[in-house]
């Protein structure tokens, strides 16, 4: 039977030498829609996009994309798949342009089909497009964090893993961020996302898991979870507790 999960992981555990951080974690995320990923501090959240993005490996465990074994796989590997990562924090060259950190993005591409692409890519950051011959690091924060996506929307991808997208960004900025990937969602991209500010990323996304000690312990569409009286503990801790039927 045809299944419309983008991403599974099968039982994985995985962490940094001898500390575990995910533990047997299972979960799907759809194709074609926003999954926000939920917890405290330690649950694992950053560690599923590093270990899908293949920056750790798993220790055990399989992790698919599209139904293909893809456990294991170098980043190199992996966005040649169509998997592009932004993580936390500013991942500018701040001396270069923004063309040319843009170009640096496309590098797999080849210049010319970067080239091709980098104007559809500004279509959506008009704000970057007028910059365009600027240092990165004269830019706004929030430039900065369009810029780093933009960087990744030229890959084209089919799945966009992003940490944390409103650190140091002001809540106008905010929204234009999570306006855009939900427009990346109804185009057909797979968006699997961190984000600190849990209501208003709940309010863009289809779907949220919650994680505790590296384990799925709940997953609800968006919508119904942002009306649960009891959503702060799915990031201060105890969402088992709370609704031990929904996970």
């Amino acid at each position: 039977m045809a299944t419309t999960s983008c991403i599974e992981f099968q039982d994985v555990v995985a962490g940094y030498k001898d500390f575990m951080i995910l533990n047997k974690l299972s979960l799907q995320a759809r194709r074609g829609a926003i999954t926000l990923l939920l917890g405290p501090n330690g649950a694992g959240k950053s560690t599923v996009l590093k270990t899908l993005f293949g920056l750790l490996k798993p220790r055990q465990g399989r992790i698919l994309l599209d139904g293909q074994d893809i456990t294991g796989a170098s980043p190199k590997e992996l966005l040649a798949r169509g998997i592009a990562f932004v993580p936390q924090g500013r991942n500018l060259f701040g001396q270069l342009t923004v063309h040319q950190n843009l170009e640096l993005g496309g590098i797999t591409l080849g210049m010319k089909t970067t080239h091709a692409r980098i104007p559809e890519v500004l279509e959506f950051f008009p704000r970057v497009r007028e910059r365009l011959h600027s240092q990165a690091s004269a830019l706004s924060g929030g430039e900065q964090k369009q810029l780093e996506i933009g960087r990744a929307l030229l890959l084209r991808p089919r799945v966009l893993l992003i940490d944390e997208p409103s650190i140091g960004l002001s809540p106008l900025v905010v929204q234009d961020v999570f306006k855009l990937l939900r427009r990346l969602a109804e185009q057909g991209t797979t968006v699997l996302m961190v984000e600190q500010n849990v209501k208003s990323a709940l309010k863009v996304s289809d779907e949220a898991i919650a994680l505790e000690s590296g384990r799925r312990v709940l997953q609800r569409p968006a919508a119904e979870l942002l009306a649960d009286p009891h959503i702060e503990r799915l990031f201060l801790g105890g969402a088992h507790a709370a609704t031990p039927a929904a996970a």
